[in-house]
């Protein structure tokens, strides 16, 4: 009787790693396929209900009485932004929590956020600034924030830690700032202020839409040709500049790459609370260990904001922006992370 001869060590690793590439594919297929269904679901729902075969046409460019307009010039602007814009908070969340090994190291926890959020109260309120002025200057202040922290922390490279450290108290100093900048406003521009730092898709169209999708296109590629060296960072600086990386040049790039998405998503939806700081967990737990998560992180923020947008506008009972909807989603598990980090014994 013949029998069958045991597994080479190659061969095992072979196994294991067409297994995991699979289990990658089919995850990354599930998450795209959600964020369609939804998508369309987002178009198709209201107070009017268009079917799908509706909202096919009006996507097509035909003109349907009624859902042209409702579709077409409302739904679809605000649907496609909260796609594009989930997609850049997970790619750029992801990214920063993957270059500096931490799940605490979110743009949204580590000041960048907090800074888009300041310049664009002030804008508002200060300088009493129109919508594009008011986008302008949060994607310089989350560029300029993001610069300062790296700086601040850079002593002989950057530790995660001290990153993390030093970005939430440049956070609580800007959260400060905005509060005081708010404290001064009149009631109207007190209204556009809050909305805008709540993370609202109201009023969304396609002069927000167009900019996100511009920044996407420009700056994914840039973070997709720099995935391996990220992965490779996670083993520690000395490793991977044994393994050929240059540490700081491929930090450099990522962290600008991944600001910007940060802030142009910002400028034209708010900061969106928490997207950033959970799409990467999320991705990581439906990935399973290996190979990089900036696209399944992307297709998680995506499908993230589009369903809190959805439960926030019809499921319960009032119309919530989407922010509020992601916040109460998001602080739960803040907290449980803090505490499961402080029972482990570690530090950030």
């Amino acid at each position: 009787m013949l029998t069958k001869a045991p597994a080479t060590t190659g061969e095992a690793v072979a196994r294991g790693r067409r297994r995991r590439a699979r289990r990658r594919l089919v995850v990354m297929l599930v998450l795209a396929a959600l964020v369609v269904v939804v998508y369309l679901a987002s178009l198709m729902i209201g107070k009017t209900f268009y079917p799908v075969s509706d909202v096919l046409r009006v996507v097509a460019g035909d003109d349907v009485a009624g859902a042209s307009f409702t579709v077409g010039r409302l739904r679809l602007p605000r649907a496609s932004l909260a796609v594009l814009a989930g997609l850049c908070f997970g790619l750029g969340g992801v990214t920063f929590q993957t270059m500096l090994r931490n799940p605490l190291a979110s743009p949204d926890i580590i000041g960048i956020s907090s800074g888009a959020s300041a310049a664009a109260a002030f804008a508002i309120v200060t300088l009493s600034l129109g919508t594009r002025a008011v986008s302008i200057f949060a994607i310089l202040a989350g560029l300029a924030v993001a610069i300062l922290i790296y700086l601040l922390s850079y002593k002989g490279g950057v530790a995660g830690t001290r990153l993390i450290l030093i970005g939430i108290g440049v956070a609580a100093m800007l959260d400060s700032l905005t509060a005081y900048v708010l404290s001064r406003a009149a009631e109207w521009d007190l209204q556009a202020a809050q909305r805008w730092l709540t993370g609202s898709l109201n009023g969304a169209g396609w002069a927000q839409a167009v900019p996100v999708l511009v920044a996407l296109v420009a700056l994914t590629p840039v973070l997709l040709s720099q995935s391996r060296n990220l992965s490779v960072t996670q083993l520690g600086d000395d490793t991977a500049a044994a393994l050929g990386v240059r540490v700081d040049r491929t930090r450099l790039v990522v962290i600008v790459a991944a600001v910007g998405l940060i802030a142009f998503a910002t400028a034209a939806a708010g900061p969106i609370a928490f997207v950033a700081f959970l799409s990467g967990p999320i991705a990581a737990r439906l990935v399973g260990p290996g190979g990089s998560l900036l696209i399944p992180a992307g297709l998680v923020g995506a499908l993230l904001v589009l369903v809190a947008d959805l439960v926030g506008q019809y499921a319960l009972g009032t119309r919530f922006p989407v922010g509020v909807v992601t916040g109460v989603l998001g602080a739960p598990y803040l907290v449980y992370l803090i505490v499961r980090t402080n029972r482990a014994g570690s530090s950030l």
